[in-house]
């Protein structure tokens, strides 16, 4: 069984609205130290043991769901869940 973290993010040449709306709030609170914010998605997955290649299987989910590969990126790290 492995354990899948998936992050996904907008492309750097994407504008993000919600990632300058909190900027703003935190400019506003104060925080004016950061520089940038950026927003994007975060997914952890369980996959059972099979005879599919989990790189082939989450690259597949990515780009059918996961993420918009037109306008997002995505990365992921794959482990081992040991059982009990």
């Amino acid at each position: 069984m492995k354990k899948v973290k998936i992050y996904v993010t907008l492309r750097e040449s994407v504008l993000d609205p919600q990632g300058s709306a909190v900027m703003g709030s935190l400019h506003k609170m104060g925080y004016g130290e950061v520089e940038d914010v950026r927003i994007g998605k975060y997914l952890e997955l369980v996959i059972g043991d099979g005879e599919r290649d989990v790189d082939a299987l989450v690259n597949e989910l990515c780009h059918r769901l996961l993420a918009n590969t037109v306008i997002e990126d995505y990365r992921y790290e794959i482990e081992e869940v040991v059982s009990q």
